[in-house]
C-alpha cells in the first residue's frame, strides 16, 4: 500500500514524458519489509533439520502466535481445543506439550490452502450412490453443506455402498445416513492426521496423549548414516523421504554401482 501511494504521488508530480519506471518505484519500503520479516519476525525461524521428518514438519507448521495473532497468556481453552472444522485440515494429534499446546499445529497430510488462504481437504464425489474418482477440495465452510462418508466405508467393485445405512459427517455431527443421501467420501483414512502422526504404525490403537508424544519425539531422532526402510511401516515413509528433499531420487530404475 505504501509503495502504491508513493507511485501515485510520483505520477501526479512528475513529467510523464521523461519519467522512467525506476523513477516511479522506490524499492526501499519493500526491502525493509522483507528484511524486517526474515530478521526479526517471530514467525521467521531457523529450520529444524535434525532429520528429514523434522524438516518437512517444520515447513508444514501452523501458528496462532506472532504478529496479529494470539499470545500464550491470553489464549483460552476454546482456542487450543480440537474443533470439528480441523477434520482433514489441521492434525488433532501433533502439537507441542506445554504453553504452546493447541496454538502451534501441523497441517494434515492432504490439506492445502485455497486462493483466499483457507485450508481445504480433498473428498471423492458421490453421484447417485456411486463413489467416483473425481476429487473435490472443500473448505470447512463448504463442507457444512454436504453429507460426507468415511474412507473405510464398505464398497463393492463398482463403487456402490454395500450397506443401506452409512456412517457420515454433516454440519460437524456424525450419524447414520441412507446411502442415497451421501454427497462425498473421504479419500483416505489418514487424511485426518499430519505427516508425523501418520508415521506411527497402528495409530488407531494408541492413546491420543501417547501418540502426541510419539509424533513429537520422532522429530528428535538422530538421522541415520545409511537410510533403510523400516521393518514396520505405514506407507508414508517414502513420501517423507522424497518430499523432504534430503534424499537423492533416481529418475529411472536401476542399480547404484558407484557413488
Amino acid at each position: 500500500v505504501r509503495v502504491e501511494r508513493a507511485v501515485k504521488e510520483r505520477l501526479s508530480l512528475g513529467d510523464l514524458d521523461t519519467l522512467m519506471p525506476q523513477d516511479m518505484i522506490n524499492a526501499k519500503p519493500i526491502s525493509a519489509a522483507v528484511k524486517e520479516f526474515f530478521g526479526s519476525s517471530q514467525l521467521s525461524q531457523f529450520m529444524d533439520q535434525n532429520n528429514p521428518l523434522s524438516e518437512i514438519t517444520h515447513k508444514r507448521r501452523i501458528s496462532a502466535l506472532g504478529p496479529g495473532g494470539l499470545t500464550r497468556e491470553r489464549a483460552g481453552f476454546e482456542v487450543r481445543d480440537v474443533h470439528p472444522t480441523h477434520y482433514g485440515r489441521v492434525c488433532p494429534i501433533e502439537t507441542p506439550e506445554g504453553p504452546n499446546i493447541g496454538l502451534i499445529n501441523s497441517l494434515s497430510v492432504y490439506a492445502q490452502t485455497n486462493e483466499y488462504g483457507f485450508l481445504e481437504t480433498p473428498y471423492r464425489r458421490v453421484r447417485d450412490g456411486v463413489v467416483t474418482d473425481e476429487i473435490h477440495y472443500l473448505s470447512a465452510i463448504e463442507e457444512g453443506n454436504y453429507v460426507i462418508a468415511q474412507a473405510n466405508t464398505n464398497l463393492d467393485d463398482e463403487g456402490h455402498f454395500v450397506d443401506d445405512l452409512v456412517t457420515c459427517r454433516s454440519k460437524g455431527e456424525s450419524s447414520l445416513f441412507s446411502r442415497d443421501q451421501v454427497d462425498y467420501m473421504d479419500v483416505s483414512t489418514q487424511q485426518v492426521v499430519s505427516v508425523g502422526a501418520s508415521l506411527i504404525p497402528f495409530l488407531e490403537h494408541d492413546d491420543a496423549n501417547r501418540a502426541l508424544m510419539g509424533a513429537n519425539m520422532q522429530r528428535q531422532a538422530v538421522p541415520t548414516l545409511r537410510a533403510d526402510k523400516p521393518l514396520v511401516g505405514t506407507g508414508m515413509e517414502r513420501a517423507v523421504a522424497v518430499d523432504s528433499g534430503v534424499t537423492a531420487v533416481a529418475k529411472r530404475g536401476g542399480t547404484v554401482q558407484y557413488v
